[in-house]
């Protein structure tokens, strides 16, 4: 009897160590415990790449959309608020739904009164946005402030990442632009 514990002992502590040093599937093992990080990391960093892209494409056609105006186009030209916001849309088209995209043109008496804050957005109980936008281009001399305001669709994210900053997992985008009017 003892041999056979004997035997049933060396044969479990052979298959131990056989199991210990068994390399053959360690690798998917690791990886299936370290994927759903590396994926939840990496789709966070993708999303945060494109959310600030789609920030600095809206703050370059606000700017573009500011020297309309400071220049005395906007104004000679009597373009009104959709053909303003049709003349910005090319700039913005591959990334934006030029229907979506909201435009406060504001003007000011100096720099000090001028308001550069990023507005904030109402709703009715259907879900819409209920802001009066402004359109006052100025005339020369005075401050003008171009906001061009678009509320961006932001996915949620694994581990709780999360960019929206409005009740409808959405997040507000703002490019904002403010200069003087020159004489024209």
């Amino acid at each position: 009897m003892y041999e056979k514990v004997a035997n049933y002992s060396s044969r479990c502590t052979r298959a131990i160590v056989g199991f210990c040093r068994a390399r053959r599937g360690a690798t998917a093992v690791e990886f299936a415990l370290i994927a759903p990080f590396f994926l939840a990391t990496l789709i966070a960093v993708l999303q945060t790449c494109v959310f600030v892209f789609a920030q600095a494409t809206l703050q370059t056609a606000a700017m573009t959309a500011g020297r309309l105006i400071m220049t005395g186009q906007v104004q000679n030209g009597g373009v009104t608020q959709s053909q303003f916001l049709n003349d910005i849309c090319p700039t913005i088209q591959p990334l934006f739904n030029c229907n979506n995209l909201m435009v406060n043109v504001a003007n000011y008496s100096d720099f000090s009164s001028a308001n550069t804050t990023a507005p904030v957005l109402t709703y009715n109980a259907q879900g819409q946005i209920t802001n009066a936008w402004s359109y006052n281009p100025g005339a020369p001399g005075q401050v003008v402030v171009v906001q061009l305001i678009y509320q961006w669709s932001v996915v949620g994210g694994p581990l709780g990442f999360v960019l929206s900053n409005l009740p409808n997992s959405m997040s507000e985008i703002v490019g904002v632009s403010a200069f003087r009017v020159e004489p024209y």
